[in-house]
């Protein structure tokens, strides 16, 4: 399955806005975040796990279980933005 990853505050400003990321299917926002973080030295530092992150699936607020869904925009950030 295909998702758009979104990225915002300091996520953004290390990772840049968004990328596009195909997973197995059945996979949680936990295996997005496990596979983004092994996919490069600057998303492995800054989606660590011992970083506070946390994520939106189609804009509504989701823990790491949460299943993906087939198109789904993913967003990333810290636990406090500014606006």
């Amino acid at each position: 399955m295909k998702v758009q990853v979104r990225y915002f505050a300091s996520l953004r400003e290390a990772l840049g806005a968004q990328q596009a990321v195909d997973m197995p299917a059945g996979s949680t926002l936990g295996a997005l975040r496990d596979a983004l973080a092994a996919s490069s030295a600057r998303h492995a530092e800054v989606l660590a796990r011992g970083r506070a992150v946390r994520c939106a699936q189609d804009r509504r607020m989701c823990d790491e279980s949460t299943p993906l869904i087939d198109g789904a925009e993913v967003a990333f950030f810290p636990p406090v933005t500014g606006g």
